[in-house]
């Protein structure tokens, strides 16, 4: 197993990515943050709004440098919008692309100099709704279909040089839920999953040695109702 080193966190604030900054951090890792606001705890912190791709890029690589380097980088941040194409405003369908495809993208692409030099580990964060299509979520699907072949293409890219791995969570007990109208919340909450139990399976990604890869992970409840697509 692999020493995890500091690892790079986007939407490190709250749910999934605070969960693996906790994770990072019992494993005796070292934590940066990338987000728009403070998180709990992490031992680096830079605001900034990811879906600013150029600003997304200066951040982590200003995370890198104040490290020294990078180990790994988990692109957790996500946002969704709900509703049918015409009745979503086209900056806010736009906004969730730029936050969960765009945003990847760019911060992937900020941190690679500093992975390359580290043989470092990228994990981004897909979902089962980049391969199952729902009514009522254009933005969120195209965003996370978009990480998948974007994931994909990646680890083609830098087979041997950069880990790469997409990890495909369910539904998380955490607040993405939270501002939806009734209709598009969960209709039973006992069926999501724990993010500290998706944060471990991050961590077992993380810390595989360099002559492992661990491509794709998908991590679900046992009753999750978007998987098998």
């Amino acid at each position: 197993m692999a020493e995890v080193g500091t690892i790079a966190v986007t939407g490190g604030a709250s749910g999934l990515g605070a969960a693996v900054v906790r994770a990072v951090g019992k494993a005796g890792g070292r934590t940066a943050v990338l987000d728009r606001v403070q998180p709990p705890e992490a031992d680096d912190f830079v605001q900034v709004d990811l879906s600013d791709s150029r600003a997304a890029e200066r951040a982590v690589r200003q995370i890198a440098d104040r490290a020294r380097g990078l180990d790994g980088i988990v692109t957790a941040a996500g946002t969704d919008r709900c509703g049918t194409l015409s009745d979503i405003d086209g900056v806010d369908w736009d906004r969730v692309v730029a936050v969960n495809l765009l945003g990847t993208a760019a911060v992937v692409r900020g941190a690679l100099p500093y992975l390359t030099q580290s043989h470092g580990r990228v994990v981004t964060v897909a979902s089962t709704l980049g391969f199952s299509a729902v009514s009522d979520a254009t933005a969120y699907c195209a965003s996370k279909f978009g990480v998948v072949g974007f994931t994909r293409a990646l680890a083609a890219e830098l087979a041997g040089r950069v880990g790469v791995t997409l990890l495909v969570p369910g539904g998380m007990k955490t607040g993405f839920f939270d501002d939806r109208e009734e209709k598009y919340r969960p209709p039973d909450d006992s069926r999501l999953n724990d993010p500290d139990e998706v944060a471990a399976a991050v961590m077992f990604a993380l810390s595989r040695p360099v002559t492992c890869e661990l491509r794709e992970l998908v991590v679900t409840h046992a009753q999750e109702g978007s998987w098998p697509p």
